[in-house]
């Protein structure tokens, strides 16, 4: 069956900052679970364009170390590829877990885009999806505990980025 988790999120800053303070979010100290993170950047195709350093698509590789015994893993593994546009001002993200798949799987996609309502904002649209599998009648009742865990990681990962945003480019835009 499955679960989501959508969030919606309005970067008082440029495009251009947003997408850069996301590109240098990992590691961070303000993150507890970044500790255990070691990053392997597989593809990467740079260019620079008017000073903006434009990643036109990257895949990066997440190993966090901290060993989860309930799963009997040595480690959990995400995937991440980013599509960028500069053009258009917008950036896709996709990610999933590539551990435990016989148990779970779990997809996220997200966005940041020039808002709408301010062409110097940026929205931050985010749907994160979990099914597990293997559990039998308990896979409904652990599906519930995820999306909790989901959300609870989103709103976190947003509040991380506004501390970044905010120490790498200063006091947010107004209206």
């Amino acid at each position: 069956m499955g679960v989501s988790v959508d969030v919606h999120q309005v970067y008082k800053y440029p495009f251009e900052q947003v997408v850069a303070s996301f590109l240098r979010k990992y590691p961070n100290p303000m993150d507890k679970i970044t500790h255990f993170l070691n990053l392997f950047l597989i593809t990467v195709v740079v260019t620079l364009t008017n000073c903006f350093l434009s990643l036109k698509k990257s895949t990066l590789v997440i190993l966090c170390w901290k060993k989860v015994s309930i799963l009997k893993v040595p480690n959990i593994q995400l995937e991440e590829e980013s599509w960028l546009n500069p053009r258009e001002r917008n950036m896709a993200i996709r990610s999933h877990c590539l551990t435990w798949t016989q148990y779970a799987s779990m997809k996220e996609e997200s966005v940041f885009r020039e808002s709408m309502e301010n062409p110097n904002w940026t929205e931050f649209i985010q749907r994160g999806r979990i099914s597990i599998t293997g559990a039998g009648f308990l896979n409904c009742i652990l599906e519930t505990f995820a999306s909790t865990f989901l959300r609870q990681g989103a709103q976190k990962g947003i509040r991380i980025m506004e501390m970044l945003l905010k120490e790498q480019c200063g006091a947010p835009l107004a209206e």
